[in-house]
């Protein structure tokens, strides 16, 4: 009977393993965003599904599209619902589509289809760059007055944009606040200006820095998942990676493990998303804006 069920394990295996990596080698390692000059990307989400968002911080644009295609499409057009610009994006666990409005100073909620469910207005003025779900609320960064603005989010909908962490509360002095990544009970969240990673307790909004032993861990987007946080770090010169970091326990504490391949001259990647057994990021080109069409997002080198 064992020998019988160990044959039964080796035949799935044989048969399963081939399908499976056929799908992946099916996957472009380059995808087409826009060829629209002046629609320059910059968030990314993937879903479980490999579905792709991915926001114009130069026109409020939203495009979609699927790891199994090369092309992205439009789904939210520049401008609409007076999203003139766009960074963060991310899909709640209900499904809908919540993204940041840059220097519109909103965050908006869409379902599925691309209909408007609520639009939230923060202080004018605010840089509304990344957020992160934490619980029922959704925790926002301001690259601009670099604080952190809160809503409510349920199944209900998104409540109102209220102030969370001024810029005072923070030490040392926030100059950028960017990337925002949580575990649902600590914050960590990119500050560019001093090349630092700020912790933030949510229950306490107690603020420290994560002490890394071994270099510099800031960055635009990020990407936490159990104790591994990846953030796309300039390193200098126009060098981006994608720089992995090993935390401890209660994320007081970093050891950077790895660089990625830098990323191409000019392409200044900026945000992350995994896709299964690889990592995307975004191409802005925003170290040479407006950049040259077509804007894309590739797999990030030597990262997984």
């Amino acid at each position: 009977m064992k020998r019988l069920a160990a044959l039964t394990v080796l035949v799935l295996i044989a048969t399963v393993q081939p399908a499976a990596a056929h799908v992946v080698h099916q996957r472009p390692t380059e995808y087409v965003v826009s060829t629209t000059l002046g629609d320059t990307p910059e968030g990314i989400e993937v879903t479980t599904d490999g579905t792709i968002y991915v926001t114009s911080v130069g026109t409020g644009a939203v495009y979609r599209g699927s790891t199994r295609s090369p092309r992205l499409k439009p789904f939210l057009p520049a401008g609409s619902d007076g999203r003139t610009s766009a960074t963060g994006v991310h899909v709640d666990r209900w499904g809908r589509v919540l993204i940041a409005g840059a220097s519109t100073s909103k965050l908006f909620l869409y379902d599925a289809r691309g209909n408007l469910l609520a639009s939230r207005q923060a202080a004018p003025g605010a840089f509304l760059n990344d957020f992160t779900f934490a619980g029922d609320h959704v925790y926002v960064t301001d690259s601009a007055n670099n604080q952190l603005w809160r809503a409510s989010l349920t199944r209900h909908g998104l409540g109102t944009l209220e102030p969370w962490l001024a810029r005072d509360q923070i030490q040392p002095v926030p100059y950028f606040l960017n990337g925002i990544v949580t575990d649902g009970r600590t914050l960590l969240v990119g500050e560019q200006g001093q090349d630092v990673t700020y912790r933030i307790d949510l229950r306490t909004k107690r603020v420290s820095t994560l002490q890394v032993s071994n270099g510099i861990l800031s960055g635009d987007g990020y990407l936490l998942e159990g104790r591994r946080l990846y953030a796309v770090h300039n390193a200098g010169g126009g060098k981006y990676v994608t720089r992995l970091a090993v935390l401890n326990r209660d994320k007081t504490q970093a050891v950077i493990v790895a660089d990625s391949v830098p990323g191409a001259p000019g392409s200044t990647p900026t945000t992350i998303a995994r896709d299964h057994d690889r990592l995307l990021w975004v191409n802005s080109q925003l170290d040479v804006a407006p950049g040259t069409p077509p804007y894309t997002i590739s797999v990030v080198g030597g990262m997984r």
